[in-house]
């Protein structure tokens, strides 16, 4: 597959996963300096990695949401739990990734996540 279908396979993925208007704030948001990283998360994260048949979407989803929070990255937290709620991953299963977390990677980054888990959550009309 070529690069230009790689990023359109990509691109459309992930507007699937968390929206039209998220995916354009975030490939704007450094203007044309930015767009070769943009590229690269589209063509290869969502159109080559995220694209492979092995796991299911919610199942890779989960996964990032474990390292995001893991590594305290909040902003990147937040979208990944939008984006597995909208991959079918249930509230339940969320929660237990943030213990895996907490047990794992310790309390504080499992606090800031679930904080983050909670406001989405919410805001999901999930909880």
């Amino acid at each position: 597959m070529d690069d230009k279908n790689l990023h359109e396979r990509g691109l459309k993925l992930r507007t699937d996963m968390f929206g039209g208007e998220a995916v354009k704030k975030r490939m704007d948001a450094f203007g044309e300096f930015g767009k070769p990283l943009q590229h690269i998360i589209n063509a290869y994260a969502y159109g080559d990695v995220w694209s492979r048949p092995a796991l299911p979407l919610a199942a890779k989803s989960l996964a990032m949401v474990g390292m995001m929070a893991a590594v305290g990255r909040p902003s990147e937290l937040r979208v990944h739990v939008k984006g597995a709620l909208k991959n079918g991953a249930s509230a339940e299963q969320l929660q237990e990734i943030l213990l895996l977390v907490a047990m794992y990677c310790g309390i504080p980054l499992a606090n800031e996540a679930h904080r983050i888990a909670v406001e989405v959550l919410r805001e999901e009309g999930k909880m």
